[in-house]
């Protein structure tokens, strides 16, 4: 049988199947534009021969796609390839960052996180078919719409899903050092939101009380809260519609990461204990989406991440294996004890940024890694 770490990939050949996924913008938010993505993604794998199958929505996001890849135990428990295809980039960010490659580099918006990492390992399964390669085991593949907003319409589809396999591969971005992860960090979301007195700003602006004041104070407070065990961040904030007017209503998002539960339940602790309907401004807090706990060192991802590193090391390249932040669909699965292995797809830096991009030379590295994952997985 071929070594699949010895599959003719070709870098300029992923460049150009990758242009597409990339100049297909597909911000969360916009089920439309996630739903044309998931339709590219569809066309490819149907021309493979793989059954697709399209799962709507509960929340009026995009589409889920699952796939099964073609094998005689097609449809039975393998492994899982789970990724997702939303990204936090809004339509039109391709005129600010544009897919393009200079030298090394190559820029677009996602493409880092994650489809680069999808999409090398779906090359991996195309090359695998194309060279007669039978994997052991099966493959499912799970592409999701809403990850990067913590994954609240998908997530029970994750599990359940996840549970019919041996094993569970997540390409998101590698970590800085080229390592994968073994375990993450728990987070929170939160939705707060400020409602005080409107009034005309010129005519009679002592008798207004403002929320955008008071969120404003609300969060130096929050962060504040900041310890090297539990981080607050304020990232969203929404208020005033006419500089003329008091506004009355304040809208803002904090998420919150913690290395443990216990942290993040005294974190979720201190959050809450700021809602307050005394005085004349109340802020109130809610409760958002929850990433469990991924705990480290489980058996099932240890004996995964030896194997990647017994592949690394055919290929000259160390993949060391961390627990990190941020926050992945493999919280998931992790925390329910099934085999994860996670970030393990492409090198790059800048994900969520207009400076996003992925180092070329780990396009066939990581699918030379994935060759070698999908046929080494056994039963």
């Amino acid at each position: 049988m071929t070594n699949p770490l010895d599959l003719p990939f070709d870098t300029d050949e992923m460049l150009t199947g990758l242009r597409p996924w990339i100049e297909t913008e597909s911000p969360t938010f916009d089920g439309a534009a996630v739903n044309r993505m998931m339709d590219v993604v569809q066309h490819e794998l149907a021309i493979l021969g793989a059954r697709t199958e399209r799962i709507p929505s509960p929340m009026g996001l995009g589409d889920s796609l699952r796939v099964e890849m073609p094998h005689p135990k097609a449809g039975e428990g393998g492994i899982l390839l789970l990724g997702h295809m939303d990204t936090v980039h809004p339509i039109g960010t391709l005129a600010k960052l544009p897919y393009k490659r200079e030298g090394e580099i190559c820029y677009g918006p996602g493409l880092m996180d994650m489809k680069g990492g999808n999409y090398v390992y779906l090359d991996a399964l195309r090359k695998l078919l194309a060279a007669g390669i039978e994997t052991p085991l099966p493959v499912t593949v799970l592409f999701t719409p809403d990850e990067e907003i913590g994954t609240p319409a998908t997530r029970r589809l994750i599990e359940e899903e996840a549970k019919r396999h041996k094993y569970i591969l997540v390409p998101e971005p590698a970590r800085p050092d080229g390592g994968a992860v073994i375990g993450r960090y728990a987070i929170a979301r939160f939705n707060l939101q400020t409602r005080g007195r409107p009034s005309h700003a010129g005519w009679a602006l002592s008798e207004g009380r403002s929320a955008i004041a008071e969120m404003a104070k609300a969060v130096g407070t929050i962060e504040g809260m900041t310890t090297e065990d539990c981080t607050f961040s304020l990232g969203v904030f929404h208020a005033g519609q006419w500089v003329n007017c008091v506004s009355s209503v304040c809208d803002a998002e904090v998420l919150s990461m913690a290395k443990t539960q216990e942290q993040l339940d005294a974190g979720v602790e201190k959050m809450m204990a700021l809602n307050s309907d005394e005085g004349d401004v109340i802020m109130e807090i809610r409760r958002g989406v929850t990433r469990p706990v991924w705990e480290p060192d489980q058996p099932g991802t240890m004996a995964m991440l030896k194997l990647a590193q017994d592949i690394g090391g055919e290929l000259g390249i160390e993949i060391t294996g961390s627990s990190a932040g941020g926050g992945s669909d493999g919280n998931f699965t992790g925390f329910l004890g099934l085999p994860t292995l996670d970030s393990i797809g492409v090198r790059g830096k800048g994900l969520h940024t207009l400076q996003e991009h992925i180092y070329i030379d780990s396009l066939t590295e990581r699918a030379k890694l994935a060759a070698g994952l999908f046929c080494r997985l056994t039963p």
